[in-house]
């Protein structure tokens, strides 16, 4: 009797394998193509507001921004942190934003310029993007020196300006493949 009860078990349990896969098989071919991706659509992203951080220590790393050596990059906060391992903050600094911000969402380093003139006509350096929303590059350069003029607001511009030295950190730190959270 031991042998048929055995036998009926691993009848039962093949059964309710094959269920289970059949079932997670037709969830993920109903799934949505993207869905979870982050949307790098202007049109489709909430609006997000400049508004100062409502923090004790603005310098602090959001919580929520992931885990392992990554960028962070707080839209809202207009901060960078470079975060190493164990989840050590290399550097943090205040940047100023372009007017196309990247919706939030995980990222990666897809490209890097040592040298190129920006959208509003300056010379910059040190540029790693990472998004690109409606066709504008999003990403963190340097001027290599400050802009002849107020830049254009009819223009849209995704670069994130930063000093010439954290220019330099974020160059050395954010290379090809690298995470970028960008947060609220």
């Amino acid at each position: 009797m031991a042998n048929g009860s055995s036998g009926f078990v691993f009848g039962l349990t093949a059964a309710a394998l094959v269920a289970v896969g059949t079932l997670a098989y037709q969830a993920s071919a109903t799934v949505p193509a993207g869905f979870g991706k982050p949307h790098a659509s202007a049109s489709a992203a909430p609006a997000v507001s400049k508004a100062p951080r409502v923090r004790r220590d603005p310098k602090a790393l959001p919580s929520g921004s992931g885990t392992g050596p990554r960028v962070v990059y707080s839209v809202a906060g207009d901060r960078v942190w470079l975060v190493g391992k164990r989840d050590r903050i290399v550097r943090t600094y205040e940047v100023t934003a372009g007017n196309v911000d990247p919706v939030p969402g995980a990222y990666t380093v897809t490209s890097r310029s040592n040298s190129v003139t920006g959208t509003d006509g300056t010379p910059i350096e040190h540029v790693v993007r990472f998004a690109s929303v409606d066709g504008v590059a999003v990403g963190f350069s340097a001027a290599v020196r400050e802009p002849k003029a107020a830049p254009d607001p009819g223009v849209r511009t995704g670069g994130i300006r930063e000093s010439r030295a954290d220019g330099m950190a974020m160059w050395e730190f954010a290379t090809i493949g690298v995470n970028v959270v960008v947060v609220p």
